[in-house]
């Protein structure tokens, strides 16, 4: 320990310049690494945070300001590109499913993990807290399917709107149970959560999308400032969410969606496209990693082993379900399913911003809505579900891939989303 604490003590010395170097290195060093183990980088990144981070070598410090806005523009940037990506023709046509499997996502995983803080002897309104943890999901395989183009496809295009159908819900679900247990059920703030709601989402998709595409048309021919003006699209949409108490991430989401058709075949796009992933959305994946405690993940695994059990078992149970019961009403391919299945496992972003909300909301007694002991277990949830998703997604995107490159053949007129391509 007298060695370990030498050298964290030598390297949290380091100048900012010095740190920054690692983490470029690491970014550019460790996904290479990944894919020659057959790992995604994701997974790799997560590990490298965590050697880096305030519980490993200690190399950034407990405050790191510079990494955690990177980070953040990093998350806001996944899902801003992710809006980008989708083909809006097939999200119009789709977005009866988008909603029919944003539901079923949300609600089912909801449904069994109230069920198991009931098991476990969690107050109702804790219990539910503890379901609306596990509706929502973070993106993380994203890359993968970006990268195996198909993004455009008619099931990740459902599976990327569902997502902020889900967070948006389970962090309705989660501001009422707020609500509740600090003062007792309000059918105002219910109303006026929903009302803020109901006018944000047009206010991006319309009101952003009029004035985001003329005042990118005025800034057509620079460059510079068209790359900038993207950006603060970007980060106010995020803003404004954080402002009604949503996730960043569903107003980037909704952003990349309203300036979707106005940016396509722009080259700002291309580069703000190549500094995200170059740099940014990387960096948010390293920055996950700082949070994660190694002898607390596993001293929390060992000393609530069934509790843990319980929980994964209703997160993949419960996703795993909606994907089966929408990608069969729908007629995707077994591959597809999978797909849809595995993006929607993660619980990063979303989930462990309303966890910590939740540990430090308290009530006229002063108990907290969640313990710390469930605040560890949302942890090994993220650790868990942060290697288990991405690394599904590789494998099942990677078969979808082989039946839509097959089905898309001169000779093939059917279209790669339905259930032939078995």
């Amino acid at each position: 320990m007298e060695v370990l604490d030498f050298v964290r003590m030598h390297l949290l010395a380091w100048p900012p310049l010095a740190k920054t170097a690692v983490a470029l290195a690491l970014i550019v060093g460790v996904p290479p690494l990944c894919k020659r183990v057959r790992l995604p980088s994701v997974v790799g990144l997560l590990l490298a945070g965590v050697v880096i981070g305030p519980h490993g070598l200690d190399l950034v410090g407990e405050h790191h300001p510079i990494a955690a806005f990177f980070a953040d523009l990093g998350k806001l940037l996944l899902m801003f590109f992710a809006g980008l990506e989708i083909d809006l023709w097939l999200f119009q046509r789709a977005k009866n499913k988008v909603c029919a499997f944003g539901i079923l996502t949300t609600f089912l995983p909801l449904l069994l993990g109230t069920a198991v803080g009931l098991l476990f002897g969690y107050s109702p309104v804790s219990a539910i807290v503890i379901g609306s943890l596990l509706a929502s999901h973070t993106l993380l395989g994203l890359p993968a399917v970006i990268r195996l183009r198909l993004a455009r496809l008619e099931p990740m295009t459902i599976t990327v709107g569902a997502t902020v159908v889900s967070d948006t819900l389970s962090l309705v679900v989660f501001s009422v149970c707020v609500s509740i247990f600090q003062t007792g059920f309000s059918v105002y703030s219910l109303g006026l959560q929903l009302l803020e709601i109901a006018i944000f989402v047009p206010l991006i998709l319309v009101g952003v999308s009029r004035a985001g595409a003329w005042l990118l048309r005025k800034v057509a021919d620079n460059e510079s400032a068209y790359f900038v003006v993207l950006i603060a699209i970007l980060t106010v949409a995020g803003l404004i969410a954080t402002y009604i108490k949503l996730p960043g991430i569903v107003g980037a989401f909704l952003a990349g969606l309203a300036v979707n058709s106005a940016v396509q075949h722009q080259p700002a796009k291309e580069k703000l496209k190549f500094f995200g992933e170059s740099i940014f959305i990387p960096m948010f994946f390293v920055v996950t990693g700082f949070l994660i405690v190694p002898i607390t993940f596993f001293n929390t695994i060992i000393g609530n082993l069934p509790l843990v059990i319980a929980i994964l078992f209703a997160l993949l149970v419960g996703k795993g379900i909606a994907a089966a019961v929408a990608g069969r009403v729908f007629s995707y391919s077994s591959a597809a399913r999978k797909t849809m299945w595995s993006l929607t496992l993660p619980q990063v972003a979303a989930t462990l911003a309303a966890a910590l909300v939740a540990c430090d909301t308290k009530n006229g007694a002063g108990q907290r809505l969640l313990d710390t002991k469930m605040l560890n277990l949302v942890i090994v949830l993220m650790l868990m579900t942060a290697i288990l998703g991405p690394v599904l997604t590789e494998r099942f995107a990677g078969k979808m891939s082989s039946q839509a490159t097959l089905s898309t053949t001169p000779q093939s007129p059917v279209s790669p989303l339905s259930e032939p391509l078995n």
